[in-house]
């Protein structure tokens, strides 16, 4: 009877956990959902806008123009904005993101957006520059206040790139670790075309010209602000992928755990009924032992 004990209170421990696991699947797949729209909705202007840089960069000659960002220099210290969850249960996405870090170079210079990318870095005693939090909802003020900081370093000489190590949203089942180049932009030909190959969209096709745009007041003015821009709507899709990858593998993660969890009590169940119908067994033979002596 001891057994049969010790088995239901592993089937109550586990169905318990059940319970838990399936409740977070249901937030995390609401979050995946909202988050999912998010990304894939934000795509489209990041593509736009790149493009709109590139055409400008056509029409206007970069030889006059001395732009921080388009100046490429010797890299001493590279530059890498972390992003990661604040928290786990996301099954091997940060793991990778981790692994990833390990492969850099020891003078590296980190910028943390997450608890677990900031937390892991200090184990392993990293330079983190600075750290900041990531909500659900990214709001686009938030990413103003990384740029500007990543900016500034970057102007300071502190980091000679800007770099982003992200999971990049491919689809509900597979996140991508991506180690992406911002600063400085030194070919907008070769941006452009990796751009839409990682939002997975076609590249539209122009006439031989190009597209025309007017410009105003002039090309000069106009390129020394897209930059800037550029580099804020890239950052934002950027946490935007990297928030709907984070509750995809959760909600991947947890349904795993609420089928292993039913698997597991299944299993219990049987051995349980195993147990029941020994011991009745044994009841009965004891009791016909009895009587055959009496």
């Amino acid at each position: 009877m001891k057994g049969m004990r010790e088995i239901r209170t592993r089937i109550r421990a586990v169905k318990n956990t059940a319970q838990i696991t399936r409740a977070m699947e249901l937030v995390a797949s609401s979050k995946m959902k909202k988050a999912q729209d998010g990304a894939l909705g934000s795509r489209a202007y990041a593509c736009e806008l790149a493009a709109l840089l590139h055409a400008v960069t056509q029409q206007v000659s970069l030889e006059n123009l001395h732009h921080p960002f388009l100046e490429a220099r010797p890299v001493e210290r590279r530059g890498v904005l972390f992003i990661t969850p604040d928290k786990g249960l996301c099954g091997s996405l940060n793991q990778n993101l981790m692994k990833a870090v390990l492969r850099l170079p020891k003078n590296t210079q980190f910028v943390a957006v997450g608890n677990k990318g900031v937390q892991f870095l200090s184990r392993c005693k990293m330079h983190v520059l600075a750290h900041f939090n990531c909500p659900d909802r990214i709001r686009f003020r938030q990413v103003q206040a990384i740029v500007h900081f990543l900016v500034d370093a970057f102007s300071e000489k502190k980091i000679d790139t800007v770099e982003v190590l992200y999971p990049r949203f491919k689809n509900t089942l597979v996140q991508e670790t991506v180690l992406r180049s911002l600063l400085p932009i030194t070919d907008f030909e070769t941006e452009l075309q990796r751009l839409y190959e990682w939002m997975g969209a076609e590249r539209p096709q122009t006439n031989a010209n190009g597209t025309e745009f007017i410009i105003e007041p002039n090309g000069k003015e106009i390129l020394e602000r897209l930059p800037l821009l550029f580099l804020k709507k890239t950052l934002y899709q950027i946490l935007l992928e990297a928030k709907a990858s984070e509750h995809s593998a959760r909600m991947v993660a947890m349904k795993g755990a609420t089928e292993n969890a039913e698997n597991l009590i299944h299993t219990l169940q049987l051995e349980y009924n195993k147990a029941r119908q020994a011991g009745i067994t044994q009841e009965i033979v004891e009791l016909a032992a009895g009587q055959q002596r009496n």
